[in-house]
């Protein structure tokens, strides 16, 4: 179901609780709104749309990928950008981003798995984690 999003800072900066085998319905509603604003996003995190949980969702060629307790576990080839979020009124904002991450998850099976990322799929996910951290650009 597509969810309201979010505006509040101060919502936004509370750190998310880790996630579980019933937050399945979240990551089904993330999609759906992430589906809904997909010409003007490209990621969200579950806290966008109320739920405090450390559920991701990005397209990553094309698809969705969700992503349940995402960790980023190693990072490589800082760089500079500007980036805006859905959540947040007002021009892009200045952050550092990685070229180069690795990221630790759990599929909606709760299953771990580790994967590499590079480019705007990387950047999609450091800001979608830091999102469940509580951390706003």
């Amino acid at each position: 179901m597509v969810k309201e999003l979010i505006h509040d800072p101060f919502l936004l900066k509370i750190r998310s609780s880790d996630a579980d085998e019933s937050d399945i319905q979240t990551a089904t509603d993330l999609t759906d709104t992430l589906m809904f604003h997909k010409k003007t996003c490209v990621g969200m995190a579950a806290n966008m749309i109320g739920v405090r949980k450390r559920v991701i969702a990005f397209f990553d060629g094309g698809k969705i990928t969700v992503m349940f307790d995402p960790e980023i576990i190693s990072k490589a080839q800082p760089y500079d950008t500007r980036e805006g979020c859905l959540s947040l009124v007002g021009d892009p904002r200045p952050v550092t981003r990685y070229r180069n991450i690795k990221v630790r998850y759990k599929d909606k099976y709760m299953k771990s798995h580790e994967k590499r990322y590079s480019g705007v799929t990387a950047q999609i996910i450091q800001h979608e984690v830091d999102h469940c951290s509580g951390v706003l650009i």
